[in-house]
């Protein structure tokens, strides 16, 4: 990183990299050899061959000896696990609790799972071979030991072990913490890729920030979300403190130009405020591979030691510290509020943080092979998740052209080849924009090259369409407003040689829609499509053992876990009494058991024979969770005016809910306490009984989504059609024998195409007529639906508490144009819902349903998706470890 230009840089290093082998002959009496050079980064490949060379076989062959061994048997991994209880944690036979046991399996886990971490590592450097850098402002991992026990294969290993030792695996497993460092489908779908990544053998790193609180640990109190600290760090034996690797970034400061000897323009950015960035590792391991790619997330800490002395000496106690805890809160909080101008700062703070510890990073190791930059791009594919790492495009354009002195146009086609950007939305909140004053102050030499990128591209496009004036200021990257604004989404488009979307309706959407001028522009080989996938290995073989091991049965084995598209074999089975009767014995079990986390966690009791409709996802308008809810009332008040007679016909329902809003999305959260008011009546309405429960989950994460997905029979993707890029969630949903309700949008539209029409419950308006629909809203009369009125006249009498507390939501539809067109779809929304309730009765057809959708789920693997980019972006190979190469 850029530190003060007048001051040479001084050159850290550490104990254990001392250069003992510069010396050259003879040293000392007898001693004629120097002591061999060790580094803790790791050499260079052309570096490896002579340092190996160096090493006496005497000592190679002791470290041979003395390298610990995986183990492969209870016995072994009891002998492991105890160990770690009794010297790593310093507990004993007699206080060892269920945390304890969790911390030692995982700590043995952990073990496993480094052997093979650092034999890849060595291989990927040895074999120096093309790598992915895959850059996520959000990694949602989950829980790691359940994950890392089945990858390795040795999880019924860890259970006998477990069991001689009196535990049960159930409950040590629930001891972990969910990592939490994501909040929605974004993150969950990064790290399915590195799961996909490292079975397919592919040489990859993520780079990611370590929230130290993630987003926040959501509870509902009245009703009401209330956001508290999640405390998700205080022990966590998956990630390794590299104290080693540590970055300055810089902040602030003002730029220098000047005219070198030889007449070139130079520029140097001083000044301004350093903080450390600290590299914390995380092993990523391969299903049935030894592959085991890494994770590196990024912690700050002030640059100038933990607090300064005069200032604590002086009695200033507060002040003291005060560099140390602004360092620390970049990393301290997933996405802060950014309402306020200064959470606004801190959120590019964090985005730029990341990017340039990564960037520094990439590029210290690729100096080490020793190669000409123009081979920059043939070595390193670095994937932009979204516009949150945008800042990477122009950080790496300054460590080329002001640190390493190439020219402009070199340095620039290096970037364009080296990026690829993945862009998830079209709602335009979503589309990042950093106003120009905010840019100028934070990061200011940044600000120049973004503005040269600008003038070049703008340039380029005047060429090319002269007679098109207002083409430029459409595509220009700074947008002329009151104040100035950075797009970042064209910013990324501009800098990479690839732009996908994540669903065919999606890919098409900005192609036709946000970046039409580009397509005009590049030409539409620029754009491309890879529909999402997600990882078979949790969201089937994790979260729901029986029904994998069924599939298995029928299978001849677990190899659809690394070929999902196999699964189409089950269609065979589709009329065996035994499969069917198994199936759908599982599909209880799996309600039973959420049955009970409801019972847990809310209190409420809910039959598991009942029809479970679930909607699960990140609080949004577009998702649509009110349309869930209005329905929900409106299915009420029918009950409430059935007679005994027509109740006795009803299918019983329980609606579930889970989600969590961002702080400051003040809408979001009034859905969240209607949906828990409206369970408070209906609940506990005796004339309902158990015809209708309504149970919002609080704190929905990766462990609740395992237990929620495979207890499904209907979940709900009802977003507005046009705005969901592709959803994940429903394919978990479908892969685990839930079907879906949903409109024509995201993946839903493919999903429908591989299950087929009778095996999906699709409504509402299409993509297509969204914008008419929207304009007449505004500009001429339209009819609200009326059994939506009736709705809004329910909440609005105070059934479900007070009505004003609901205004807004009624009104955003009633009075201000019904922006997600709730009213427009909701009479197909209910018809829909009563069709799915004749479905459900008949058990045999709903049954044929489950299992064909489960069978024609094999395109939405996330490891398809690694492979299309792969191909058709990277440019990148597998790497088989040297024991599978056989």
């Amino acid at each position: 990183m850029a530190s003060n230009a007048g001051a040479p840089a001084r050159e850290r290093r550490p104990s254990t990299s001392a250069p003992l082998s510069d010396l050259k002959g003879p040293i000392g009496p007898a001693f004629t050899r120097p002591k061999h050079k060790r580094t803790v980064t790791g050499f260079g490949p052309s570096e490896i061959k002579s340092v190996e060379a160096s090493i006496p076989e005497p000592q190679r062959e002791a470290w041979r000896k003395y390298t610990p061994k995986p183990f492969t048997t209870p016995e072994e991994f009891g002998n492991e696990a105890v160990r770690h209880v009794e010297t790593t944690l310093a507990r004993s036979l007699y206080n060892c609790d269920e945390t304890a046991a969790y911390g030692g399996t995982a700590l043995a886990f952990r073990d496993r799972l480094v052997l093979d971490w650092n034999k890849t590592q060595q291989n990927q450097t040895f074999a120096d071979q093309k790598r992915i850098y895959y850059l996520s402002l959000e990694f949602l991992m989950g829980r790691a030991l359940d994950n890392a026990m089945l990858n390795v294969g040795q999880k019924e290993t860890a259970t006998k072990g477990l069991s001689n030792l009196g535990f049960r695996i159930e409950d040590i497993i629930s001891q972990e913490h969910d990592a939490a460092l994501g909040n929605g489908g974004l993150g969950r779908l990064a790290a399915c890729f590195l799961d996909s990544m490292a079975s397919l053998n592919y040489p990859a790193w993520g780079y990611g920030l370590r929230y130290r609180y993630g987003i926040f640990k959501q509870e509902i109190i009245d009703g009401y979300q209330v956001e508290v600290p999640d405390y998700w760090l205080d022990f966590n034996p998956w990630e390794f403190q590299r104290h080693d690797i540590t970055v300055d970034i810089q902040f602030y400061g003002q730029v220098n130009r000047w005219q070198d000897d030889e007449g070139k323009q130079q520029c140097s950015w001083e000044g301004g405020e350093i903080v450390q960035a600290v590299a914390f590792d995380v092993p990523i391991p391969g299903y049935a591979t030894s592959t085991c790619n890494n994770l590196r997330l990024w912690g700050s800490k002030a640059a100038t030691g933990e607090f300064d002395f005069q200032k604590f000496n002086s009695g200033e106690y507060e002040s003291s510290v005060a560099d140390q805890q602004r360092a620390e809160t970049i990393s301290a909080v997933l996405y802060p509020n950014d309402n306020l101008e200064r959470g606004k700062e801190l959120r590019l703070k964090q985005q730029y943080f990341w990017c340039a510890a990564s960037l520094n990073d990439i590029v210290r190791r690729f100096k080490k092979t020793g190669r000409s930059w123009k081979e920059f791009p043939n070595q390193i594919a670095i994937q932009l998740n979204d516009t949150h790492p945008t800042l990477a495009i122009p950080e790496l354009q300054r460590i080329l052209v002001d640190i390493e002195g190439l020219e402009w146009d070199d340095a620039w086609s290096i970037v364009q080849k080296t990026f690829g950007y993945t862009n998830h939305t079209v709602l335009p909140e979503a589309l990042e924009k950093w106003s120009v004053p905010l840019m100028q102050h934070l990061l200011p030499r940044h600000l120049q090259i973004i503005y040269d990128i600008n003038l070049n591209f703008l340039q380029f496009v005047e060429r090319n369409f002269p007679k098109d004036r207002d083409l430029l200021g459409r595509v220009s990257i700074i947008e002329e407003s009151t104040p100035k604004m950075v797009r970042m989404a064209y910013l990324a488009l501009i800098g990479s040689h690839k732009v996908n979307g994540v669903a065919e309706l999606h890919s098409d959407l900005i192609r036709t829609t946000i970046f039409k001028d580009f397509v005009k522009i590049y030409g539409p080989d620029k754009f491309t499509n890879v529909t999402n996938g997600i990882t078979p290995r949790r969201w089937l073989h994790q979260a729901n053992p029986r029904l994998s091991e069924l599939i298995a049965s029928k299978l001849d084995g677990f190899g659809y876990l690394k070929d999902l598209t196999l699964l189409h074999k089950l269609e065979a089975f589709v009329d065996d009494k035994e499969f069917r009767k198994e199936f759908r014995e599982i599909k209880y079990a799996n309600k039973v058991k959420l049955a009970k986390l409801i019972k847990d966690t809310t209190g409420d009791t809910v039959n598991p024979a009942s029809l479970f409709d679930i909607q699960v996802k990140r609080m949004h308008e577009y998702k649509r969770q009110q349309l869930n809810i209005f329905g929900v009332i409106h299915r009420y008040l029918k009950i409430k005016s059935m007679s005994d007679e027509e109740k006795k016909k009803l299918v019983p329902r329980v609606s579930v809910f889970g989600g969590k809003a961002a702080p400051g999305y003040w809408m979001a959260k009034t859905v969240i306490h209607l949906i828990n008011q409206v369970g408070k009546v209906v609940n506990h309405d005796k004339d309902v009984g158990d015809l209708l429960k309504v149970i919002f989950l609080e704190d929905y994460n990766v462990s609740k989504a395992e237990i929620i997905c495979p207890a499904s029979d209907i979940s709900e993707h009802i977003s507005t059609a046009g705005t969901e890029a592709s959803g994940t969630s429903n394919m978990k949903f479908c892969l685990n024998g839930g079907l879906i309700i949903g409109t024509c949008d995201g993946a839903n539209i493919e999903i429908t195409r591989e299950v087929g029409e009778d095996n999906i419950f699709l409504f509402g308006n299409l993509a297509e007529d969204v914008e008419d629909l929207r304009h007449g809203h505004l500009y001429s009369h339209y009819q609200l639906d009326p059994d939506l009125a009736n709705v809004f006249d329910t909440i609005q009498s105070g059934t479900f508490g007070d009505a004003g507390s609901f205004s807004a939501l009624v009104n955003g539809i009633v009075e201000h144009g019904d922006y997600y067109l709730v009213s427009d779809d909701f009479a197909s929304y209910i018809k829909t819902q009563e069709v799915i309730d004749e479905a459900y009765k008949n058990v045999e057809e709903w049954t044929t349903k489950m299992i064909l959708t489960v069978s024609r789920m094999g395109f939405f693997s996330s490891d398809r998706c690694i492979d299309e980019y792969a191909e058709s972006i990277w440019n990148v190979e597998p790497l088989v470890p040297k024991d599978e190469a056989a």
